[in-house]
């Protein structure tokens, strides 16, 4: 997600669940080839198994972003032919691509002959006035010879006229029988569904018919929703931390970005909804929104964080650890 799933989001995140796949905010493939590298395509060890996704429409320019990009180490490089903001359309890249699936594939096959790591797409159900099924089967099909072997589906089509961004998240009704569809029909096709999905009960019946889930805008709002992604969808039986062990292993992170440079609020925005649901949490959030921006602000804002949902009912906290575990 633009802007949202920094290096500093996905530490935070890995720290919830060390299995989740996590995934870059969408960069440009200009940005890798004319941009500061470390700013764009910087991460954290730990943060694997990460991917980078990219945009852009310039078969040569993905393939040396892609090449760059896993040079760099990451697991994964995906294609997003799925946003619909009017700034990407302009730059003839994201959802409006999915009317070009020879153009994607040319692009995917670019960008195959030039890593040895996956190439991958995320795409929507369709655009505008396409018939979804012609237009996902043709798309699929047309971009799975270029030798694409896994598509993120966001089940919803795109409106490039007529509807924002927010509103294309919204607005047009989620379809998640025709991603179902879609995997009966290329079986051999590695399928992942994204869109709606609001928590991991919610999303987990979906695997019967797909081979994953994302979530995304949910876990921002909810982190700790990935707390149950380990043991329900992996089987791990190592317990997931606390969410006050996750606050104490991120501050460690924090105060050792500070010491490099990095800005206080940069950090402490992406742990705003940690104790989503929990006591104390608007506290919680009013003491970072209200201190981390001032001016000479440190690690003592996160501490004094922490102070707060440490006072809680011995009850809650009991209860919280027993659902961890």
């Amino acid at each position: 997600m633009m802007e949202w799933t920094d290096r500093h989001c996905r530490t935070f995140l890995r720290l919830i669940s060390a299995r989740a796949f996590l995934y870059t905010e969408m960069v440009t493939a200009d940005a890798v080839l004319h941009g500061d590298r470390v700013r764009v395509l910087g991460f954290n060890a730990a943060e694997h198994p990460v991917g980078l996704q990219l945009g852009g429409c310039d078969p040569a320019r993905l393939a040396e972003a892609a090449r760059i990009g896993a040079e760099w180490g990451y697991d994964e490089i995906n294609l997003n032919v799925g946003c619909p903001s009017d700034r990407v359309q302009s730059g003839r890249f994201g959802a409006c691509l999915m009317a070009e699936p020879a153009l994607v594939a040319d692009c995917v096959r670019a960008m195959a002959d030039a890593v040895s790591v996956p190439v991958t797409v995320k795409c929507r159900i369709g655009i505008d006035d396409q018939d979804i099924e012609e237009s996902l089967d043709r798309f699929v099909d047309t971009v799975a010879d270029a030798g694409c072997m896994m598509f993120i589906v966001h089940a919803r089509k795109a409106w490039l006229k007529g509807l924002s961004p927010k509103e294309n998240r919204e607005v047009p009704p989620l379809d998640y029988d025709r991603v179902h569809r879609l995997k009966t029909r290329r079986s051999e096709l590695a399928i992942v569904m994204n869109g709606g999905l609001a928590s991991l009960p919610h999303a987990a019946p979906h695997l019967v018919h797909v081979d994953g889930v994302m979530l995304g805008r949910a876990v921002y709002a909810d982190p700790y929703l990935l707390s149950g992604v380990d043991q329900m969808l992996y089987g791990e039986a190592e317990p997931p931390l606390t969410r006050l062990e996750v606050l104490d292993r991120y501050t460690d992170y924090v105060e050792s970005e500070l010491d490099r440079g990095a800005r206080l609020t940069a950090m402490t925005r992406h742990i705003l909804g940690l104790f989503h649901g929990q006591p104390r949490a608007r506290a919680f959030r009013r003491n970072i929104a209200e201190n981390a921006h001032l001016p000479g602000a440190g690690i003592e804002v996160l501490r004094r964080a922490q102070d707060i949902v440490s006072v809680v009912p011995a009850d809650h906290q009991f209860a919280e650890n027993r659902t961890a575990a």
